[in-house]
């Protein structure tokens, strides 16, 4: 049996070794430099751009503005954005290309023969501007008059959904208790190992060719060509190892501007490859970050704990580009209720421009925002009633059969109530916690005994496992069966794959998935990963959607496979895409769809430590509990948990990333506080439930952003347990959670 056993990863020697070539490891003798260039002009129009000084210096060979890009657009769900900001632009685009939206806007590149020679043009480059109104923010971008940050749009409130259920009024009359509240959360970087590098070159078939750390070769491919004017099949994207994505490598970066600048040399007969490595900072300021936001909501329950109606305004910040807005509004939207029966609801979501750091996709991709509003609003519920936080969702949770909130049923195989039990159980939710202990010194004096107060919180959550909203769902998948001929039985097995492997281990579970479905034993299976050249539309390595995806795309190829070799094809190829349930768009006046195909289910118990005299806090324990449906390898799953929580408790505490007048002003992890290893909470236990998805391959249900979503309202719900004060903001830096301290203090005088 390959599926289930806890197999060593196929990359795993590589990378511990040092062996595995990302792309800023991949380097040539005679290679050339890219410099991108940034605006660093959040709203402003390009009156003049002179590049003369920057052509004389020694070394410079090229420097691509706008006019150098045939079709001067882009974007992922819609082309909002130029790839160049420039003035004199002859290609054709939709979007003004002479304003800077955003300080990352690109407006040159320079291709040197060295590093030091492309920084040095970029600086010699004269540019004028003139200043525009900034939008720095949501009030901004709504207040009467306010500037437009895309006048081909005319508005920045540029895209509304709406939900109408049921009688909100009726629903009102039925409640005996109302809770409210108006929740604000922060932007998050995504801070992965490796910034954003590329390398550019024309292959031996003429293909415009780049070497970089994406999400999606084909979509690359596809956005690469769009800009080029070219056939896709002119274009190759091939990604090597991948240091970390967690949604921050969907959009594009570098790609177009290295397919450009290698396109260009070429026909000026230089073939040289070229490459690129952001700094640091570069990375922070000059890729999208998780939405910001603000959701005011509004619920009733009745005197058992049920919810009677459920009212929310929700408002993201687009930043200056869509990039996935659109889609990350739409699965907050759908969250903001979470995984219960609300038979009456109001929803109105609208996402704004802003001339900010564009907001997109990152793990949980909306439904942390979402989550943090319904499982506080339960959280306060709860509390109003009088109710065990765990009863009152396993009187609310839907379950087979359930009408979700866009007034459809859900599909099949709904285990939330199984996940909230499974968590607590493991939590003993029921019974009594242990006594505080003192916070250990580490480089401070310990806590002061009688400051310290203990406390727990839970929370659950769902969240689509595959694209929605009438997105065309794709998967392929290509397996080699090899042998000679006489042979009875395959030697070994190929599998040809779009899949990205982004830190996550899914070539390993592909690989498992591989030898299940022909029988070939895992040690003579291998794989052929991530080259547009060889490897069909494997979709994006996101929505917790390429284990169900690809799986179900490896059984068919393995079905078309073995039908091959039984009719005496050596080696035998078989071809498959996997195509799921289609989805639906939601109506636009009432919201009523079907927008996904299935769901993944996650509860979180927290246990916390605060110190009332710092507002320090310390996670003490953390439960987390998945339905996986079928864990391909155990240890890959309980490694997305651990890493997850570690993502998201930065999410909760420390992460504050601020911008002002619509430049990021901490672009650094010495500003910007991801969590250190003596940041982490005391003990993680993930709790692994395989309860069978019934459309997943052996039952394997999505569950890699699962753990994201519902770690920020757990802990505020603990720091409530512990304080009486509720929380609507964070992260839970000290200086915060005391300012809330002494308001909640201050009002009860």
């Amino acid at each position: 049996m390959s599926l289930g056993a806890n197999h060593q990863r196929v990359d795993a020697m590589a990378k511990v070794r040092g062996r595995a070539a990302y792309p800023g490891d991949i380097r040539h003798e005679s290679e050339l430099h890219v410099k991108v260039v940034f605006s660093g002009q959040p709203h402003a129009r390009m009156v003049s751009f002179d590049s003369s000084r920057a052509e004389v210096i020694e070394g410079v060979l090229l420097v691509l503005t706008a006019a150098d890009v045939p079709v001067n657009e882009y974007g992922l769900t819609m082309f909002d954005q130029p790839v160049i900001v420039g003035v004199g632009a002859t290609g054709h685009s939709d979007v003004p290309s002479d304003v800077s939206r955003w300080e990352a806007d690109t407006i040159a590149v320079v291709v040197a023969e060295t590093a030091e020679a492309a920084q040095l043009g970029a600086e010699s480059l004269d540019v004028v501007w003139e200043q525009l109104p900034v939008v720095g923010d949501i009030d901004a971008a709504l207040a009467p008059g306010a500037a437009v940050v895309h006048s081909e749009v005319g508005r920045n409130d540029y895209h509304r959904l709406r939900v109408r259920k049921g009688d909100v009024a009726a629903g009102w009359d039925a409640a005996a208790v109302v809770v409210e509240g108006t929740y604000e959360f922060p932007y998050q970087e995504h801070a992965y190992l490796q910034p954003e590098a590329a390398v550019g070159f024309v292959d031996d078939e003429g293909r415009v060719t780049v070497q970089v750390a994406g999400q999606w070769t084909a979509e690359d491919q596809e956005q690469v060509a769009h800009a080029l004017d070219l056939e896709p099949e002119r274009v190759r994207i091939i990604y090597p190892a991948i240091g970390g994505a967690f949604g921050g490598r969907e959009d594009m970066t570098l790609q177009i501007v290295l397919a450009l600048a290698a396109q260009r040399m070429h026909a000026l007969g230089d073939t040289r490859p070229i490459r690129t490595m952001w700094s640091r900072e570069e990375s922070i300021v000059g890729h999208h970050k998780r939405h910001r936001g603000r959701v005011t909501a509004r619920w009733g329950a009745d005197a058992d704990g049920h919810i009677t109606v459920a009212e929310a305004d929700v408002v993201l910040d687009s930043g200056a580009y869509n990039y996935t807005t659109n889609k990350v509004l739409g699965n907050a939207h759908l969250s903001v209720c979470g995984p219960y029966e609300v038979p009456n609801a109001r929803l109105d979501s609208v996402a704004v421009y802003t001339n900010t750091v564009p907001g997109g996709a990152f793990r949980g991709f909306g439904a942390p925002q979402g989550a943090f509003v319904a499982e506080s609003q339960m959280n306060k519920l709860a509390a109003a009633l009088e109710l065990d936080p765990v009863e009152i969702r396993r009187r609310n949770v839907l379950r087979d059969g359930s009408i979700g909130i866009t007034q459809v049923p859900m599909p099949d195989g709904v285990t939330i109530a199984e996940v909230v039990d499974g968590c607590a159980d493991a939590a003993a939710f029921d019974q009594e916690m242990p006594p505080v202990e003192p916070f250990a010194p580490i480089a401070t004096l310990p806590a002061d005994p009688a400051a310290l107060r203990r406390g727990r919180g839970f929370a659950c959550a769902y969240k689509n496992v595959g694209f929605s909203f009438g997105f065309p769902e794709r998967c392929d998948a290509t397996i080699e069966l090899q042998g000679s001929e006489g042979d009875d039985e395959p030697t070994g097995a190929v599998l040809y794959h779009g899949g990205a492997e982004v830190g996550q281990g899914a070539h390993q579970a592909f690989l498992q998935m591989t030898s299940e479905a022909t029988g070939v034993p895992l040690d003579r299976v291998r794989g052929e990963w991530s080259d547009t050249a060889t490897s069909g539309d494997s979709g994006s390595a996101s929505a917790s959607r390429l284990t169900w995806m690809a799986g179900n795309s490896i059984i068919g190829a393995a079905q078309e496979a073995e039908k091959a070799w039984r009719e005496g094809a050596r080696p035998a190829v078989g071809r498959f895409r996997f195509v799921p349930p289609p989805t639906e768009t939601l109506d636009p006046e009432t919201g009523v769809g079907q927008p996904n195909f299935t769901y993944g289910y996650v509860a979180q118990a927290v246990e916390l430590t605060i110190d009332v005299e710092t507002g320090h806090i310390r996670i003490d324990r953390v439960v987390s509990a998945h339905d996986v449906g079928r864990a391909v390898n155990v240890g890959l799953v309980e490694g997305q948990v651990l890493g997850a929580v570690a993502q998201a408790h930065g999410y909760a505490l420390s992460e504050d990333l601020v911008v002002r007048d619509g430049h990021i002003v901490n672009p650094r992890f010495s500003g910007y506080l991801i969590p250190g290893i003596l940041d982490m909470p005391e003990r993680v236990e993930p709790v692994v439930l395989e309860l069978a998805d019934p459309l997943g391959p052996w039952g394997a249900r999505g569950m890699a952003e699962m753990p994201m979503i519902p770690y920020a309202p757990a802990v505020v719900a603990a720091l409530h347990d512990a304080t009486g004060v509720w929380f609507e903001t964070f992260p839970l830096t000290p200086s915060r959670v005391l300012e809330g301290l002494r308001t909640a203090a201050d009002a009860l005088r």
